[in-house]
């Protein structure tokens, strides 16, 4: 029998069109990146216009966005090269072996920030939703350039930690994607684009485990073997158990960007303090709404399984 939940998320696969996604990741660090980009790519209840990569070693983040796009088939989707930050090596560096972009048939742009920006002004106001699950660079640097982007696209984040911290932790911590770059993390949350947030409050503790997690393993769907390839060779692999995932933290902003019904969702006023905490102020911050915990995390979980298993 199907949840409420799932009813839910079903009825809107099968009448909505599909909600045109701008998708910024610093894919090739954690493995969560991963699976976000292959959920959202199997889910039809999106379209995926363009890949930014984000964060540290863009450009070769790019070759292994382009390895995935051209396993599963879906060279049509435009892949951008993000503001790079520093030389860094990436942690799926062996599944990537000596794939270049010479080698992706799809769109390439250099500058990604610019086809960001570019993309947003060509539609009128609200007809793209931009989600970003890594760092913030991109998004500041969008910002600076064209200021005016704000007003035509909201923006969904994993990103923050309000309540609960990693692993479920009673006290918020200083979250990755925010901490790693907090000038463009309060760049962002300082915009006044509408912005809803994943953070650890929901996601701190979501993995596949058991039979869920075989189900991805055992498929033969091309999500699904980029995903298990990936993690497979994915340099911290060895820190979890052979019938789990890892943490799955960005799937869930991904989920927001079309649905909120499985989660608890409020608006909190928030504002990115000097550490990297988003912290709720009533007097400084800014209204943002919070997915901060679940109602159906069981009907999530199998929606999951489905958009990286279905053929």
């Amino acid at each position: 029998m199907l949840s409420v939940g799932m009813l839910g998320l079903c009825c809107v696969a099968v009448h909505a069109a599909p909600v045109p996604v701008i998708l910024d990741t610093d894919l090739g660090d954690d493995i969560d990146d991963t699976w976000a980009l292959c959920q959202a790519l199997g889910d039809p209840r999106m379209d995926v216009k363009l890949i930014v990569t984000a964060s540290h070693n863009t450009p070769l983040k790019a070759r292994l966005v382009g390895k995935i796009l051209e396993k599963i088939g879906r060279t049509d989707i435009p892949l951008g090269i993000g503001k790079k930050t520093e030389e860094a090596s990436i942690n799926q560096a062996a599944w990537l072996g000596d794939y270049t972009l010479d080698k992706y048939p799809g769109k390439v742009h250099e500058d990604g920030v610019g086809a960001m920006i570019d993309l947003i002004r060509s539609q009128p106001a609200g007809h793209f939703k931009l989600c970003a699950i890594g760092p913030l660079p991109n998004l500041e640097e969008a910002l600076k350039r064209a200021p005016d982007i704000a007003d035509k696209t909201d923006v969904t984040l994993m990103a923050g930690s309000v309540r609960i911290g990693y692993n479920g932790k009673p006290t918020p911590d200083p979250e990755w994607n925010v901490v790693c770059n907090i000038p463009a993390a309060k760049a962002v949350f300082a915009a006044p684009w509408k912005i809803t947030i994943a953070p650890l409050d929901v996601c701190g503790t979501l993995r596949l485990e058991g039979e869920d997690y075989l189900k991805v393993k055992n498929s033969d769907a091309s999500r699904a073997r980029a995903v298990i390839e990936n993690y497979d060779a994915w340099k911290n692999r060895g820190q979890y158990a052979e019938d789990s995932s890892s943490i799955l933290f960005d799937t869930t902003a991904v989920e927001l960007l079309v649905a909120d019904s499985l989660m608890a969702v409020e608006t909190l006023n928030l504002v990115v303090d000097d550490k990297g905490v988003t912290v709720v102020d009533d007097a400084k911050g800014r209204p943002v709404r919070c997915a901060m915990g679940w109602k159906d995390e069981k009907a999530f979980k199998q929606a999951l399984i489905g958009f990286l298993t279905k053929p």
